[in-house]
C-alpha cells in the first residue's frame, strides 16, 4: 500500500473543503429540496450576450486569446471602470483576464505573498480567501465584524491587528455572506490605516453591480493614495448571470498585473474564448440587463428580511449581494445543527455560518438567488421548522 500522504502538498492537505459545497451536495442527493445554498442567479444569461457567444462560435472563432485576454475585452473592462468610477486603467498593461474571479483572487494572492507575510481577513467572508493565503504561504490573520457594524470593516479593527508582518488586506465587499457593503466614509477611514501602514489591498468587488437602498458601491481604488496600491477583482458570474462562463478579471498597478500574467500564462495560458465575446457583449449593452435584475434581487430581499425577522430568525439589512444572514441563536440549535437538521427535516437547504470563519457560528446564510415562488415555500418551511424547535424546548 502506498502512503499517499508522503506524496502530497503538507499545505493542501490541512486546508478543510468549502462548507458550502457540503450541503449543496446532501441537497442534490434529496427530492424536494429548495437550495437556498448557492450564490448562482436563477435568472438565464440575457440572450443578446448569449447570442455573442453563439455568433463566436458559428464563425469559428475558437482559437486562444493572448493571455491577457483580448484587446477589445480590456478596453471594455477599462471603460466600465472610467464611467462607473472615474478610473483609469491602461488596457494594454493594467488589465488581465481570468478563469472567474476565483482564478485571479488565487493568482493576486500568489503573485503578492511571500512565506510568512500576514493576510488580514475580515470574517465573516468568502471561504477561499484564507485557504488561498496559506496555500500561497501567507498566515491568515483573520478580523471578526460585528452585526452591531452592520459586519462593515472598522478602523480601530484593523489598526489592532497590525504587525511588522501585515503585508495585504482583503476587502470582501459587497460581502458574501452577509451582505454588507462598505461607504464612502468607511473606506476612507480604513484607507488611512493602509496608507499608514504600507499595506496593499486586495478588493474583491464581484458583487459591485448588487446594491440596493439607493447606495451604490464605491471602489476603494477611488478613495486618494489607494488605487496604486489596490488590486481589484471582479468578474460577470453574478451581474449578468453568467456563472458557467467562468469569466473574472484583475485591475492594478503594473508591476502586479505583469507578475499575474505570468502565473496565469503558465498555469492557465487564457481565458476561454467564447466567455469573452460574450463578455464584450455584456459591458457595451448590459447595463439594463443588470439593472432588471437588481430590481427584482431587491424585490426578494425585502420579503425575505421583513418575514425571517417575524419569524424570530434577526436578520439586519443586508444593502449588497444576495444574500441574508440571520441569526438563529434564539432556537438555542448551533449553525451546522440548524442547517442539518432544516434540509432533512424540511428539504431546504441553507448553509451554516461558521462556513464562513468562526464569527459565524449562530448564523444562517440564506441566498436569495432563487424564484420567489421558491423563496416563499422555503420561507414558510423555515417558518415551521422555528415553530417545532421552540414547540421542543418547552416539552
Amino acid at each position: 500500500m502506498i502512503d499517499y500522504t508522503k506524496h502530497i502538498n503538507n499545505t493542501i492537505q490541512q486546508v478543510k473543503p468549502s462548507g458550502i459545497r457540503k450541503f449543496f451536495d446532501i441537497a442534490v442527493e434529496m427530492d424536494n429540496v429548495i437550495s437556498l445554498s448557492i450564490g448562482e442567479p436563477d435568472f438565464q444569461t440575457p440572450w443578446h450576450i448569449r447570442q455573442a457567444g453563439i455568433t463566436s462560435l458559428e464563425k469559428g472563432k475558437t482559437w486562444y486569446s493572448p493571455n491577457r485576454g483580448f484587446a477589445d475585452l480590456r478596453k471594455e473592462i477599462s471603460n466600465y471602470y472610467d464611467r462607473r468610477f472615474n478610473l483609469l486603467y491602461n488596457p494594454d498593461t493594467q488589465v488581465v483576464v481570468t478563469v472567474g474571479g476565483s482564478e485571479a483572487i488565487d493568482v493576486v494572492f500568489r503573485t503578492t505573498v511571500n512565506p510568512g507575510d500576514e493576510v488580514i481577513i475580515p470574517q465573516p467572508a468568502f471561504v477561499c480567501y484564507e485557504p488561498l493565503a496559506e496555500m500561497a504561504g501567507g498566515v491568515p490573520v483573520i478580523i471578526n465584524t460585528k452585526v452591531e457594524n452592520n459586519f462593515r470593516l472598522t478602523k480601530g479593527e484593523l489598526e489592532s491587528v497590525i504587525t511588522d508582518k501585515s503585508k495585504i488586506l482583503v476587502l470582501p465587499f459587497p460581502n458574501n455572506p452577509t451582505g454588507a457593503i462598505m461607504e464612502r466614509q468607511d473606506l476612507e477611514e480604513i484607507a488611512e490605516v493602509v496608507i499608514k501602514h504600507n499595506l496593499i489591498v486586495i478588493s474583491d468587488e464581484i458583487y459591485g453591480e448588487l446594491t440596493y437602498g439607493g447606495k451604490h458601491h464605491v471602489s476603494i481604488a477611488e478613495i486618494q493614495g489607494m488605487k496604486e496600491r489596490t488590486v481589484i477583482v471582479s468578474g460577470f458570474s453574478k451581474a449578468y448571470a453568467m456563472t458557467g462562463w467562468r469569466l473574472g478579471y484583475a485591475l492594478g498597478p503594473v508591476p502586479i498585473i505583469e507578475q499575474m500574467t505570468k502565473l496565469h500564462q503558465y498555469g492557465i495560458m487564457s481565458a476561454p474564448t467564447t466567455s469573452q465575446y460574450a463578455a464584450i457583449e455584456a459591458l457595451k449593452n448590459g447595463d439594463e440587463d443588470i439593472a432588471e435584475m437588481r430590481a427584482d434581487y431587491d424585490m426578494r430581499r425585502r420579503l425575505i428580511v421583513g418575514k425571517l425577522n417575524e419569524i424570530g430568525l434577526t436578520c439586519f439589512e443586508p444593502l449588497g449581494a444576495f444574500y441574508t444572514f440571520p441569526c438563529i441563536k434564539s432556537t438555542g440549535l448551533l449553525s451546522e445543527e440548524f442547517a442539518t437538521r432544516l434540509v432533512k427535516e424540511k428539504r431546504v437547504a441553507v448553509v451554516p455560518g461558521t462556513a464562513f470563519g468562526e464569527s459565524g457560528e449562530g448564523y444562517i446564510r440564506i441566498s436569495y438567488a432563487q424564484s420567489l415562488n421558491n423563496i416563499k415555500i422555503a420561507l414558510k418551511r423555515i417558518e415551521e421548522f422555528v415553530k417545532e424547535i421552540k414547540d421542543e424546548s418547552k416539552s
